[in-house]
């Protein structure tokens, strides 16, 4: 590919409306750091946060208090949360015709590995667990995003309904 089709496809891939990041997380700590992480993102995104798996839930159907939200880009999803906790979430969402196509990576502080293997066996995009230094959290969340937003190459809304 040459140099200037690469510019036009870059340039195609700016313009397109903000991703749609939601991230799934009931401390409010973790939340904030997240927020953080991303600002110096050069892809332009909205962050969406919801506290549990029901609002989650409410969230990626647009009910409710949510009715009308964005279709996320990437689902970035905590494991222990209350109400509805995260494999129940991520089961439900990758059985749904309707979202299974979204990313969802885990970004949970749990390292045992019943909780990686379960995570994959219910078909996560990704697991990465959350550093407790500040700085290796922000560079976990940046890692996160350099991938999923600016390297891989995500289904658009029309591709996402089976």
């Amino acid at each position: 590919m040459n140099e200037q089709k690469w510019h036009e496809i870059l340039s195609l891939m700016n313009e397109r409306s903000p991703r749609e990041i939601l991230l799934v997380e009931d401390n409010a700590l973790d939340a904030r750091m997240t927020r953080d992480a991303l600002k110096g993102c050069p892809v332009p995104h909205n962050l969406n946060i919801v506290l549990d798996g029901l609002e989650a839930m409410d969230f990626l159907h647009g009910i409710g208090k949510h009715a009308g939200a964005p279709r996320p880009d990437l689902i970035l999803l905590d494991l222990n949360l209350p109400g509805k906790d995260g494999r129940e979430i991520l089961s439900e969402i990758k059985s749904d015709t309707n979202l299974r196509r979204i990313p969802v990576v885990v970004l949970s502080t749990s390292q045992a590995n019943e909780d990686i293997l379960k995570a994959y066996d219910l078909n996560a995009n990704s697991y990465v667990s959350k550093p407790v230094d500040l700085d290796h959290f922000i560079k976990a969340v940046q890692s996160i995003q350099q991938f999923w937003l600016s390297t891989a190459v995500l289904p658009n809304q029309s591709q996402c309904v089976s």
